[in-house]
C-alpha cells in the first residue's frame, strides 16, 4: 500500500474514489474492487461509491504490518468484539492467549482472563508467569484493577452472567475509561458439551452487540474442532465476528461479514 498524502481531520467526511486513490496513492480500479468485495466500508450514492474518512483511517490502520502476534491482534480486534481463536496446540493456545491480554493492555482496556482447570493450561499462578515473562507488569496491572485473573464459572451460563455482572461493574464507573474495552478471554470448554458452549457464545455475541466495551476472544485448539459436523463448524464461526487461526505455519484472521442484500 502507498504512503499517505494528506490526512483530514473530519472524520465524518465524504470521499470519492479518486480522492481515496489519491490519499493511499493506488489506482481508482484497486479502489473500486475494495469498496465492491467490501474490504473497503463506503456506501454507493447514486452511481458513485462514497467513503468516510474515519472508515478510510480505520481500513489503513488494519493494512499495517505488524512483525508480533500481540502486534497483529492488536490492529485486527475491535471494540467492541467477540473473536474465535483457533489454535494448531495447547503451546500457541497459551501464545494466543497471552498476545491477546497483550494487546488489550497496549490499548489501555481492562484485562479479564477466565483460566479452566486443565492439565494443557497452567494455573492461575503460573499463568500470572507466562505474562511476566511476556513483559507486562502483572502486579502493577492487577493492584491498579486493570487485571483480573479468575476461575473459568463454566457450565449453566455462568459465563455469561459473569461478564454481565462485569460489564455492569465497568458501567459504574469500575475498570477501564473511554472505550478502550473490557478486554476478556476465555478458553473453549468441552466439558459443558458442544451445544451448551455454542448457545453461551451465541449469547455472549448478544452481549458485545449491547455493549461498546465489551471485546471477547475464545480460543479453541484445533484437534477439538475435529469432530464438528460442517453445520456446528458454520454456527460457531458466524457466532463470532471475526477468527483467527494460529498454526506453525502462520497466523490468518478473517472477518464475519453480513448476508449482502439482494
Amino acid at each position: 500500500m502507498g504512503r499517505s498524502r494528506g490526512v483530514s481531520s473530519d472524520a465524518g467526511e465524504l470521499l470519492g474514489v479518486e480522492e481515496v486513490a489519491h490519499v493511499l496513492g493506488v489506482g481508482q480500479v484497486t479502489v473500486w474492487r475494495w469498496c465492491r468485495d467490501g474490504s473497503l466500508p463506503c456506501a454507493k450514492i447514486g452511481r458513485k461509491w462514497r467513503v468516510r474518512r474515519s472508515a478510510l483511517d480505520e481500513f489503513v490502520r488494519r493494512s499495517e504490518r505488524s512483525q508480533t502476534l500481540t502486534g497483529q491482534l492488536r490492529y485486527f480486534v475491535e471494540v467492541p468484539d467477540n473473536v474465535l481463536a483457533v489454535a494448531q496446540d495447547a503451546e500457541l493456545m497459551r501464545k494466543l492467549d497471552v498476545a491477546y491480554l497483550r494487546s488489550g493492555e497496549a490499548r489501555s482496556g481492562m484485562l479479564v482472563k477466565y483460566q479452566i482447570e486443565d492439565e494443557r493450561m497452567p494455573t492461575l499462578e503460573g499463568l500470572r508467569a507466562e505474562l511476566r515473562e511476556s513483559g507486562m507488569d502483572v502486579e502493577r496491572l492487577e493492584d491498579g484493577g486493570r487485571l483480573r485473573l479468575l476461575a473459568d464459572p463454566g457450565q449453566h451460563g455462568g459465563r455469561v452472567e459473569d461478564v454481565r455482572r462485569l460489564a455492569a461493574e465497568v458501567s459504574g464507573g469500575e475498570g477501564s475509561e473511554g472505550g478502550r474495552g473490557m478486554w476478556i478471554n476465555f478458553n473453549w470448554d468441552l466439558s459443558m458439551g458442544l451445544e451448551e458452549a455454542l448457545r453461551q457464545q451465541a449469547e455472549l455475541s448478544e452481549l458485545v452487540e449491547d455493549d461498546p466495551n465489551l471485546v471477547i476472544m475464545t480460543t479453541v485448539l484445533e484437534e477439538e474442532m475435529d469432530g464438528w459436523s460442517g453445520a456446528e463448524l458454520r454456527r460457531a464461526q458466524v457466532a463470532h465476528s471475526g477468527t483467527v487461526w494460529l498454526s506453525r505455519s502462520g497466523v490468518a484472521m478473517s472477518r464475519v461479514l453480513p448476508p449482502p442484500a439482494l
